[in-house]
């Protein structure tokens, strides 16, 4: 019988202030152990915290990206969230539980089924807990705050995944979000960015099953394998006559496998009440005005826009909003272009543009060719001038600085040949040396027009352009 998997993600965004959620402690990361670590966040006796207002409004801009002013609570609650363990030096983590600042929601993904909405049950704001380091010390592990207080961002979702692959496509495009409205810089390899995966098994139309959570993955391949891991795991339980526990559980990347860390806690397993050290959020009218009003324009309604205004399909527009650098990019490019339409340029920046990028390990917020460079070399393949293919080889010269496209394009001899009477003598000089495959051709067989036509394209090494050859071969052939 079939199975399906019921996936819901818990994220924590680390929100990009400079101070931490409820002290002026810094956030930078990579210092020295336990040199940030102040005394708000380990709560010696006598401070008091104070919520950080930046840290408010980026959860603020977040809920107004996600779902716009419905969904954000104007009044919302800090409670302690209790419970016992080392790094953790207050004993409890400050967090929001019954009223949380953004209530509701949805993120929209695109998946090869085609475009599905995530709702989201909540996002809240709560304080980092410190690290547990054990692969420095032999016989002991230690400890280092730094990392206590920083502020978060927790993204809950509603169990809407039914795969590996959608879950994988949730995580990227929150990831793509909350870089595009600056409240996080996405980096997992730090931490900024790490998911907790939910996953159960159900037959199709049961009630939910019994879930097991995967902690701090912090990859989106990890994220895919893990959950990939347990679903199997929890079937072949279940096929068994065996019964899933709840239970929270670790993904070990080296053996490719979950492992069980500790029994799964339930909310009032914490104990929470409300902090007495800090007064109800309030979020005015003005406040939140400000905030929306300052919002850059969202991916979604990018996506939308491109499809509406360059006829673009919703794959391109997709992939041109992944980061919003990238979407800025296309955008400049295509204002700058004088004939190209912007599906040529969605093609070069997703395809050619991205792949170098890659390669270099850089992204469009660092790209080796500025978008007024780009836009000469597309107006170059546009005019004639050179070849699709030229046109890579030209692409990968300007990011290794060697000029601009005209320069390189004339170093190298690149110029197309476009001159109909040239191109027409080695038509005829190609179809006399080839008779046999002219008479297939003209036999119907297709395939010999392709032979003719490269036969052409090495006579002029390549420089010829494709248009006119092909043209040029067939009113030649008819004839």
């Amino acid at each position: 019988m079939n199975w399906e998997t019921v996936i819901g993600l818990e994220t924590h965004a680390q929100l990009s202030t400079k101070s931490k959620m409820f002290s002026g402690a810094s956030t930078a990361f990579g210092a020295p152990p336990n040199t940030q670590a102040s005394a708000v966040d380990i709560a010696l006796p006598g401070v008091l915290p104070v919520a950080n207002r930046g840290a408010v409004e980026r959860a603020i801009r977040f809920g107004l990206a996600v779902g716009g002013e419905k969904v954000i609570n104007r009044r919302s609650v800090f409670a302690r969230k209790n419970y016992f363990y080392p790094d953790l030096p207050k004993g409890y983590q400050i967090s929001q539980y019954e009223l949380p600042i953004v209530k509701g929601g949805e993120i929209r993904i695109l998946t090869k089924s085609g475009e599905k909405a995530i709702r989201l049950t909540r996002a809240h704001l709560e304080e980092d807990a410190g690290k547990s380091l054990h692969e420095a010390f032999q016989d002991m592990s230690g400890i280092d705050l730094n990392r206590a207080g920083v502020p978060l961002l927790e993204i809950v979702s509603e169990p809407d995944m039914r795969s590996a692959e959608e879950a994988v496509a949730y995580a990227k495009t929150l990831h793509a979000l909350v870089r595009w409205i600056d409240i996080c810089d996405g980096n997992m390899q730090e931490g900024s960015f790490r998911c907790d995966a939910n996953v159960s098994v159900r037959r199709p139309g049961a009630p939910l099953g019994t879930r097991a959570e995967i902690k701090n993955l912090n990859s989106f391949r990890f994220l895919e394998r893990a959950i990939e891991f347990e679903v199997q795991r929890q079937i072949e339980i279940l096929e068994s006559g065996g019964k899933i526990v709840q239970e929270t559980r670790l993904y070990d990347a080296d053996k490719d496998e979950t492992r069980s860390m500790r029994t799964k806690e339930d909310a009032h397993d914490y104990r929470y009440f409300p902090d007495p050290d800090l007064p109800p959020l309030e979020v005015s009218e003005e406040w939140l005005e400000g905030v929306r009003k300052a919002l850059p324009e969202l991916p979604q309604g990018k996506r939308e826009r491109y499809q509406r205004e360059y006829g673009l399909s919703a794959y391109d527009a997709n992939l041109l909003t992944e980061a919003r650098e990238k979407a800025e990019y296309f955008e400049v490019t295509h204002k700058l272009l004088k004939g190209p339409s912007p599906k040529t340029v969605a093609n070069w920046v997703n395809g050619e543009l991205s792949a170098l990028l890659n390669e270099r390990g850089v992204g469009f917020s660092q790209t080796l060719i500025e978008q007024k460079a780009f836009a000469k070399l597309l107006d170059r393949i546009h005019d004639g001038t050179i070849s699709a293919n030229a046109a890579k080889e030209v692409l990968h010269g300007m990011a290794r600085g060697e000029g601009t496209a005209d320069e390189i394009i004339e170093k190298r001899g690149l110029k197309q040949i476009s001159d109909a009477g040239s191109i027409e003598k080695i038509v005829d000089q190609v179809l006399a040396a080839n008779a046999k495959q002219v008479e297939d051709y003209r036999a119907g067989k297709e395939k010999a027009f392709n032979s003719l036509v490269g036969q052409v394209m090495k006579a002029t090494q390549g420089k010829a352009n494709p248009a006119q050859v092909n043209e040029i071969l067939k009113r030649k052939l008819a004839s």
